[in-house]
């Protein structure tokens, strides 16, 4: 009785992960997702309008499905992450690391 019971919930279980197959899949593209997201950011170039563009790819990636969901999650708090680290130890973003090469050595020469 108990091995049948253990074969049913052990069947339901696997029939709403029937698909398991199509995860690597859902998450390659859901990092596609992410990825044309960012490039269009890029290519925009307006201020402010991360969050949209971040929002956007979230959107596009979590509607692939199970995998892309788990994509755009994990790019999502690399990111996070990332930005944190770089705020904590004062490094400037991609972004501005050109223009503060510049500024921050003569800023530090004034000061000194």
């Amino acid at each position: 009785m108990k091995l049948i019971l253990a074969v049913l919930v052990l069947v339901l279980v696997v029939e709403t992960q029937a698909q398991w197959y199509k995860y690597p899949g859902q998450a390659i593209g859901g990092a596609k997702d992410m990825w044309r997201a960012y490039r269009d950011m890029r290519e925009a170039d307006t201020i402010g309008a991360d969050k949209y563009f971040h929002a956007r790819g979230n959107y596009d990636a979590a509607n692939r499905g199970p995998g892309g969901r788990w994509a755009a999650e994990v790019i999502s708090d690399a990111r996070e992450a990332l930005q944190a680290l770089t705020d904590y130890f004062g490094c400037p973003s991609s972004s501005r690391a050109p223009v503060c090469s510049i500024i921050v050595p003569a800023c530090m020469e004034i000061l000194v």
